[in-house]
């Protein structure tokens, strides 16, 4: 039960980490940052690998890749959409 709240914990910063990089994070809540640190995790670690520290079974530098890039999609889909609607 504690690995799946560490993991929890490291997808969050991860999450976290993504948003502050792209300055795009401010409007991201705390289950925001865990599902693009989790979801660019695995991301990151399908299209890089997983090399370099691990922590809670992730691997950080890949875990970051995959969450920044996951954010800046997500964001400029999202402008797209905002855009149309007004």
């Amino acid at each position: 039960m504690f690995h799946w709240i560490w993991v929890l914990i490291v997808g969050g910063v991860i999450g976290l980490i993504a948003g502050v990089i792209t300055r795009r994070g401010g409007s991201m809540g705390v289950i925001s940052n865990i599902i693009a640190g989790l979801v660019g995790s695995s991301l990151g670690e399908a299209v890089l690998g997983a090399w370099g520290p691990q922590v809670a079974g992730m691997a950080i530098v890949p875990s970051i890749i995959g969450a920044v890039i996951l954010v800046l999609i997500v964001s400029w889909i999202m402008g797209m959409i905002n855009r149309r609607a007004a």
